[in-house]
């Protein structure tokens, strides 16, 4: 599908999508169509009992005195409630709405809003990046689609007073498109496409954004100790890797960066902890908070962010083998401090545990933030509402659940204390992997605690929304690169220069 910016024009052909306000208040374009057609659009609203009221949809077939095959009216609610994240919703229904036409040409109007204080061209911007998201699909294997089943929709076009200023502010936001279909698509991919071999191979895709790649194999990080990643990974015929990605877009290159890590096992059978399999083929998205880690950065650098970033990612394959790591093994992490492994299906804190500590010691960041899919006792505590926030910071805390709350990708702040440490003391190494199961997501952060080393952190345990399981506003179901959005709008507000 083809996104364009024109100017308003009645179109010659196609769909034409309008919006309509609750108590079914027009707006300009709906009322000019509603004048040509002699009140027939009012007419389908009393027959199709539309109100306006969000989401709500509305057709009128061939209207007269105009070329168009159907005219598609959408609620948008109350005026007042009408934002940015509104506007994409309404854009992402838009777009639904106008594959389901079965339409190749759709145009969307876009009219001033009372209450909504953005411009037409941003108000563009923003429906053209809801229709882009949510009409994102992952059919790389489908070889038997049915035609009738495929979106034969090549064109939308929305129709503003502004155009020049809608390709302005859209630019930043394809961007921001492009990183988060780049996580999507990492994520839903099967594991034997994804792994960490193949993984870090798509990284080095990123130079071409002017991203610098490193990638660390199993023979480095050896030498470095980093035992707690790689005993994860070494019942797995795959290696290991742990990728670092550096965007240097700040005025002052060598200013200390900002730090994300992410969580990158790309199959979790559980390892000798074996998972049941009832749902085990869901663990090829294990690797969420790395395919973040990837997507963030390249949204960086396609909007040039004029700030520092440093991305790492471990990559694992937790697999049962004659070599896997066994339950009661003990290890030596990078930081020196030693592990007892109770379960190995608790594996995520340890690859993360030498990937933090790794970059805290490297690159000294000035605050550092790791996403995983970490335990489900995330979901249990917050569903698929929110993720679960865990901060060293009170500033930082703020940072994140102000982007959250402007993104949509809420937060929710769950407590880090001393307390709990009890909790995973082991009686012969100086921690254990897991808890006695109370508190479990509390007890996997402090367990990540001891490896920041005092830098100011955040862990967002993203098990509850890495992947939906229903369609939402602009995420089609599956995959749904939670924290992509997130990170890009706390770092352009905070530190950005």
């Amino acid at each position: 599908m083809k996104l364009i910016f024109a100017k308003p024009a009645m179109p010659s052909k196609g769909a034409l999508v309008v919006g309509v306000l609750e108590g079914r208040k027009l707006l300009p374009t709906a009322q000019a169509i509603d004048a040509k057609t002699h009140g027939a659009l009012k007419r389908a609203f009393e027959a199709s009992r539309f109100e306006g009221k969000k989401d709500q949809v509305a057709i009128l077939l061939a209207p007269p005195g105009t070329r168009l095959s159907r005219i598609i009216a959408i609620g948008l609610g109350k005026g007042v409630e009408v934002n940015a994240l509104g506007l994409e919703a309404f854009g992402a229904k838009a777009a639904l709405e106008a594959i389901a036409s079965q339409e190749s040409d759709v145009a969307l109007a876009v009219d001033a809003i009372a209450g909504c204080k953005l411009g037409l061209g941003e108000m563009a911007a923003r429906m053209a990046l809801g229709a882009r998201l949510r009409s994102w699909r992952f059919d790389r294997y489908l070889t038997q689609e049915k035609p009738d089943d495929k979106p034969k929709l090549k064109n939308l076009t929305l129709l503003t007073g502004e155009v020049t200023q809608a390709r302005r502010a859209f630019a930043p936001l394809v961007a921001l498109a492009e990183g988060i279909e780049l996580t999507r698509e990492l994520q839903s991919e099967p594991a034997n496409i994804i792994h960490p071999e193949s993984m870090a191979a798509r990284a080095r895709e990123l130079t071409k954004l002017g991203v610098s790649v490193e990638i660390l194999g199993e023979a480095r990080m050896k030498k470095l100790g980093m035992n707690a990643l790689l005993g994860v990974g070494q019942g797995s015929a795959r290696e290991s890797k742990l990728v670092v990605l550096r965007w240097t877009g700040a005025k002052n290159k060598n200013a200390k960066p900002v730090a994300i890590v992410g969580k990158g096992v790309t199959f979790d059978s559980g390892g000798i902890s074996i998972k049941p399999s009832g749902g085990m083929e869901d663990m090829k998205w294990d690797m969420s908070g790395a395919a973040v880690v990837f997507g963030l950065m390249k949204a960086l650098a396609g909007r040039k962010a004029k700030v520092n970033v440093v991305g790492i990612a471990g990559l694992v394959e937790n697999m049962p083998s004659g070599t896997a790591q066994r339950p009661g093994d003990v290890v030596r992490s990078m930081s020196g401090q030693t592990i007892e492994v109770i379960n190995t299906d608790a594996e995520g804190r340890l690859v993360l545990a030498d990937a933090l500590w790794y970059c805290q010691n490297r690159f000294k960041p000035v605050a550092m933030i790791d996403l995983a899919t970490l335990t489900g006792a995330i979901l249990i505590a917050l569903g698929s509402e929110y993720a679960g926030l865990f901060v060293t910071d009170n500033k930082l805390s703020d940072g994140l659940v102000r982007a959250g709350e402007a993104t949509g990708e809420s937060l929710w702040r769950l407590p880090l204390s001393d307390t709990y440490d009890k909790l995973i003391k082991s009686d012969i190494a100086d921690m254990k992997n897991v808890g006695d199961g109370k508190a479990g997501s509390i007890t996997a952060a402090q367990f990540l605690k001891r490896f920041t080393n005092n830098v100011p952190w955040a862990h967002l345990d993203i098990a509850g929304t890495a992947w939906t399981k229903k369609d939402l506003a602009t995420v089609p179901k599956g995959a749904s690169a939670f924290g992509v959005r997130l990170l890009e709008r706390f770092l352009a507000e905070n530190y950005e220069n």
